[in-house]
Formats: structure tokens, C-alpha cells, sequence
């Protein structure tokens, strides 16, 4: 009887101990893991948005791998000029989103179109260029609905002079990139000029729908300004987020 207890109790030793032994072993693999690192690309002091990047703004941290994410950038080649989208931290690792170098060109799917003056209804006055919109249809012979999913950007607004629209001491591009929402405010309530000519960076299967429905004369389109231009946090149109 004794035997068996005894046996019964090394073998629940043996047991015991090789769970303790591999749970030693998987939290030293965790902990090796964590301890592996990856240099990444930071600014080494705070940049401020619509600041240009220049290599004596760039350096590079080694962060832990467990912390490194697809978005981080890892070599500073292709960064220079390159405009700042949010204000950066010092040592905060560099986003792909948080730079761009041409915020007003359109990305690799998009064009920038001219939109003629007779397709157009109204466009509200607020808009200038970097703006993100929404363009409505409406028509006698159409239901008036939303004609593109998504928002689209403003490549400029100019008058009938060809003089962009835009507050000359106070830009109001420049207060969107800084995020000071008031001075944007501002920029707008004292820009003079009326729209007479608006740009719009869209795809090609956007911009054939809107002439397919304009170009007979029977509908025209509304261009609203989007509450969306104001996230300046938010990846750029076109990028990965």
C-alpha cells in the first residue's frame, strides 16, 4: 500500500515538475521575445504640422519588436521634404500617415479635374484647397442623393481672376495642418472672392459618373464642405491608415 502511495506521489512530482519546468520555459521565450528589438525612425525634437522634414530632424531608436507595428518607419531615405500631417513628439516613432509629401496632388488612383462651371449648382464659399467634400446630385428629372461614398479632396479654388482663395496673413491650409481650428475659422471668415472655379482630385470611375450626369444639362452637382476636413489625426486620402 505504502508502494503505491509513494509511487503515486513521484509520479505527481514528476508531473509537477515538468509543468513548472515548461512554464519556466514559456515565459522565457515571451521574455526573449519582447527583448528583441527593431530601429526605427523618430524626430529628435518636436516638429510642428506643415513643417517640412529635413535630416538633421531624424534619428533612429531601437524600440521593442513586440511594440513595432507595419505602420513605423524604418530608414529615413525618401523622408526629406517630406511635410509634417500632425504635430510630432520627440523619439515618437514616425507613422507612414503622419507625412506626406504632396497633400493637395491626388494619389495613385485619382486624377485632378477641372469641374466645368455648368455642372455645378452651388459650392459652398467656405471651401479652400485641402478641403475634403461631399458632392450631392440634383435635377428635375433625378432624386437628389449623395453621388460619391466617400469624401474628396479640394485640389485648389480660384476666382474668376484665376487668384486661389485663401486668406493671405493667415492661411487657412496652414492653421488645418497645425489644428487650430480657430484660426482656421478665421482664415475663412476673412478670405475674400467667389468660387468661380473648383478642382477635384478623383478616380476615374468617380469623375465619368459625374459627367455622364452632367453633361446633358439636366442635372447639376452640389459641393458641400465636410466636417471631415477637420481630422487633421486622420490618415490622409489614398494612404494606408
Amino acid at each position: 500500500m505504502n508502494r503505491r502511495r509513494n509511487a503515486l506521489l513521484s509520479v505527481t512530482a514528476a508531473l509537477l515538475s515538468g509543468m513548472l519546468v515548461y512554464g519556466v520555459y514559456v515565459l522565457q521565450l515571451r521574455q526573449v521575445k519582447f527583448q528583441e528589438t527593431v530601429e526605427v525612425v523618430v524626430p529628435v525634437r518636436f516638429v510642428a504640422a506643415g513643417e517640412r522634414l529635413t535630416p538633421d530632424l531624424l534619428g533612429l531608436k531601437q524600440i521593442a519588436k513586440a511594440s513595432y507595428s507595419d505602420d513605423m518607419l524604418l530608414g529615413k531615405d525618401g523622408l526629406g521634404g517630406m511635410e509634417v500631417v500632425v504635430p510630432l513628439g520627440a523619439d515618437e516613432p514616425l507613422l507612414r500617415w503622419k507625412v506626406d509629401k504632396f497633400r493637395l496632388l491626388p494619389n495613385k488612383s485619382q486624377s485632378t479635374f477641372g469641374i466645368p462651371r455648368d455642372y455645378v449648382l452651388s459650392v459652398s464659399n467656405g471651401i479652400r484647397a485641402g478641403d475634403k467634400v461631399i458632392v450631392y446630385a440634383s435635377g428635375d428629372t433625378t432624386v437628389s442623393e449623395r453621388l460619391f461614398a466617400e469624401a474628396v479632396t479640394v485640389a485648389s479654388v480660384k476666382t474668376a481672376g484665376n487668384m486661389e482663395i485663401d486668406d493671405a496673413d493667415n492661411s487657412s491650409l496652414m492653421s488645418m495642418a497645425s489644428g487650430d481650428k480657430e484660426a482656421m475659422y478665421a482664415s475663412r471668415r476673412d478670405a475674400i472672392g467667389m468660387i468661380d472655379y473648383i478642382n477635384l482630385n478623383l478616380t476615374e470611375a468617380q469623375w465619368l459618373q459625374l459627367d455622364s450626369l452632367c453633361r446633358n444639362g439636366k442635372s447639376k452637382i452640389v459641393i458641400a464642405y465636410s466636417a471631415e476636413s477637420l481630422d487633421v489625426g486622420e490618415p490622409a486620402e489614398g494612404e494606408a491608415p
